[in-house]
């Protein structure tokens, strides 16, 4: 079907609702058409009743009195799909700030044939998700919030940090500084502000909970192009990437092999089974603070063979932790 203007027309609609705030010059570029022809575009959408303004806090277009598009058709599967994740996900906070998901699946559903909404009933009773405990969101929301929204707007911040107990003396909890954050994770029980901590000149993983001011600027940063987040994790085991990459070799008996085994544990993961019924683990790792806590909670089912260094530390832990119950 050949392209037509109506398709032009929709595809600015899309480009507008992505929360980007694309520029005209942005639209011209991605519709292949003039910026002339994306301004009488932009007019005729205006008086068919699309609010799309220009906002010259952030450069661009959007989307005014939260207009959206109708939702789109699902397919039978998608929409359980959904109905899994929001009823389970999302609508008992087991991700904090994720409860906006539920409250738009109810928005989808109203939209579907009656046997489909039938159907996701009767799986959100048999269908149970069960996330690890996260934090919970009281306290925080203002964080999650402003971090969301200086994503958005490219906006710095300005901060005070609480750092951990065992963190080093320079990071002072009463220091102000500015941060730029380049994306937000949330990792197995938290969420996470990435980006640069301005103070240190460094990229830095803070947790949300931990923030005890956060106050945007009219400060305008730019995310590097070149940043990625999977590169910036590398091979740390969970999230914390503090050191070199380290072969690491670590054998489980015959009770724990085959739990072990059953798990994606790490993303450079290699089993390998022995005649005895037991298994060799090894990975690469950026880093020994994660794992050595993994390996200890594996109790005396787990022996580490490589890197010495690994195993010192899980010795040392392992008696320090006998010793609290001598």
């Amino acid at each position: 079907m050949p392209y037509t203007r109506v398709h032009r027309l929709l595809k600015i609609i899309a480009l507008v609702q992505s929360s980007r705030y694309p520029n005209a010059a942005d639209l011209a570029h991605e519709c292949e058409t003039s910026e002339r022809n994306i301004f009488r575009d932009l007019q005729q959408l205006q008086g068919a009743g699309v609010p799309i303004v220009y906002d010259e806090t952030v450069g661009g277009y959007r989307l005014a009195n939260q207009f959206f598009m109708p939702p789109v058709h699902l397919t039978a599967e998608e929409a359980l799909a959904l109905s899994a994740l929001c009823e389970h996900i999302g609508r008992h906070d087991q991700i904090p700030f994720l409860k906006a998901a539920w409250r738009a699946l109810h928005k989808i559903e109203s939209q579907l044939p009656t046997d489909i909404q039938d159907e996701m009933a009767q799986q959100s009773r048999d269908v149970h998700i069960h996330t690890a405990p996260a934090m919970p969101p009281d306290g925080h929301q203002d964080v999650y919030d402003a971090v969301q929204s200086a994503l958005a707007t490219r906006r710095t911040l300005r901060c005070k940090y609480e750092p951990a107990t065992t963190a080093s003396p320079v990071d002072r909890a009463d220091e102000t500084f500015e941060f730029h954050p380049y994306a937000l994770l949330f990792s197995v029980r938290a969420w996470y502000a990435i980006g640069l901590h301005c103070g240190r000149n460094e990229i830095r993983s803070l947790k949300l909970s931990r923030f005890s001011k956060v106050k945007p600027t009219h400060i305008k940063y730019e995310i590097p192009d070149d940043f990625d987040m999977h590169e910036h994790l590398g091979n740390a085991w969970r999230m914390i990437r503090d050191g070199d990459d380290v072969h690491v070799r670590i054998e489980f008996d015959e009770e724990f092999a085959q739990t072990v085994s059953d798990t994606q544990w790490h993303r450079t993961q290699d089993i390998v089974w022995h005649a005895d019924g037991s298994c060799t683990f090894t990975c690469t790792v950026a880093g020994l603070s994660e794992i050595e806590w993994w390996v200890l909670s594996m109790g005396p089912h787990a022996k580490v063979h490589a890197p010495q260094e690994l195993a010192d530390r899980v010795r040392k832990l392992a008696s320090e932790t006998a010793a609290v119950y001598g």
